[in-house]
């Protein structure tokens, strides 16, 4: 029953695949005729003078492509593309000058090869400008191949053939029928479903970004949700072009979400943490923060985990189930005023009015305290051998680092309490051996 099944398919395939290669044969021998002969004469002579003038024009346009520096990057790309493909530009400018004089002065039968090749090269020149809008560079490729077939199989008049070539060579897997030309469909209307999806994302996204109106948290949710509902979209509309059944794949997904949920519970908590943390805004790029030893400033908000840069370079993927769960010390959740304490010990003979004086003077001295909020100094306790303060003062831009302000706080007491005679104590120890008679001696 499968060979009765195969070989019909198998034998269609041939005999298609067998009268292609006769049209092909056919074809070159046509070649040979005196009529088509010249005008292979008159292609190869344009494409030779659309190499010379590429030549020649293009050191002339690369510098006076070079002087334009201030035009926007979109349009200077577009003017690099133009020079990449000046001789094809050229080629296509010059077969169309020769096709319209060549039909007035000959016989149609006599431009008709010309007349062809004009149109695969306008195709393709068309073909190879659109897809430089696919940012993704190997399925600009795929797109343009495929493209590049699809435009001469047209030009040519073998679409049908090819299609049926194509449908000929396929799969059976029960009442499911794969062919070689449902997999070139899909592939080419989800590259296009695709390439369109990613675009409206980026538009979008751009106009979100700048919209103030919307939290920084709110915006980066509202671009993920934007995306992922744009690329299933794009995903199940390509699909159902296609004409793939969607109620299997319904199924499918179910199970395979079911043995997601069990196997990646790790990576869907970390998902659905990153929703709450968009949506609660407790945390948005920008905030300062602190979780454990980790201390730095949120760079992005991702899907599974959140970027945080710390003063010294180094960027933390924290996952987004630890911010959830694990205490956060946000220091710019409301606002950015922050306030740091310093300690310090000044000696007894030392007047406390004064010392607290030039305290807050010295702190005031620092360039990034803030006036606004004024520094206080207080005694905070009398230590064995020294008078206790806390000196506290506020900043606005923790991101600028707490280690660096506190120690030129610390520089500034040291200076003015240097200038007024303030002495900073240190502990000091008397030993005593007892029972040594050698000293009573």
């Amino acid at each position: 029953m499968e060979d009765e099944q195969v070989t019909p398919k198998s034998g269609e395939a041939v005999e298609i695949s067998q009268g292609l290669i006769e049209e092909l044969a056919e074809f070159l021998i046509s070649l040979l005729r005196p009529w088509n002969a010249y005008q292979i004469g008159i292609v190869l002579a344009v494409m030779a003078l659309a190499i010379g003038l590429a030549r020649w024009l293009g050191p002339k346009y690369y510098d006076w492509l070079h002087d334009r520096q201030g035009w926007p990057m979109a349009r200077m790309r577009w003017a690099v593309v133009i020079h990449k493909r000046l001789p094809l530009i050229l080629f296509v400018l010059l077969i169309w000058i020769v096709v319209p004089i060549m039909r007035e002065v000959t016989w149609p039968s006599r431009s008709y090869l010309i007349g062809i090749v004009g149109n695969l090269a306008l195709a393709w020149l068309v073909v190879a400008l659109a897809t430089r809008l696919i940012a993704n560079r190997v399925l600009r490729q795929v797109v343009r191949l495929g493209a590049w077939v699809w435009v001469t199989l047209r030009i040519l008049n073998l679409t049908e053939e090819f299609q049926r070539l194509m449908e000929s060579l396929a799969l059976d897997l029960g009442d499911i029928r794969i062919s070689v030309w449902t997999v070139l469909q899909a592939t080419f209307i989800l590259g296009v479903m695709f390439v369109a999806a990613r675009f409206v994302s980026r538009t979008t996204s751009e106009r979100i970004e700048k919209n103030e109106d919307f939290s920084p948290s709110m915006r980066v949710l509202t671009v993920k949700v934007m995306q992922i509902v744009l690329y299933t979209a794009a995903f199940f509309i390509g699909l159902k072009a296609v004409g793939v059944d969607l109620t299997g794949l319904a199924f499918l997904s179910g199970a395979i979400g079911l043995g997601l949920g069990f196997g990646l519970q790790k990576v869907v908590s970390n998902l659905v943490s990153g929703v709450i943390i968009l949506l609660d805004k407790s945390i948005k790029p920008g905030d300062v923060i602190s979780l454990g030893d980790t201390f730095g400033w949120i760079n992005s908000l991702g899907a599974r985990y959140v970027s945080v840069v710390t003063r010294d370079g180094k960027e933390y993927l924290i996952p987004n189930e630890d911010l959830i769960t694990g205490q956060v010390v946000n220091w710019s959740h409301t606002d950015d005023f922050v306030r740091l304490d310093i300690h310090f010990g000044t000696s007894y003979h030392d007047d406390p009015h004064k010392v607290r004086a030039l305290a807050i003077e010295a702190a005031k001295s620092v360039d990034r305290t803030l006036t606004t909020k004024a520094p206080v100094c207080h005694i905070v306790g009398f230590g064995d051998s020294s008078v206790d303060y806390v000196l506290r003062f506020w900043i606005k831009d923790p991101t600028g680092g707490l280690t660096n302000i506190r120690g030129n706080v610390f520089l500034a007491l040291w200076d003015i309490f240097h200038e007024n005679g303030i002495s900073i104590p240190f502990p000091q120890r008397e030993v005593r051996l007892l029972g040594d008679t050698s000293t009573a001696k």
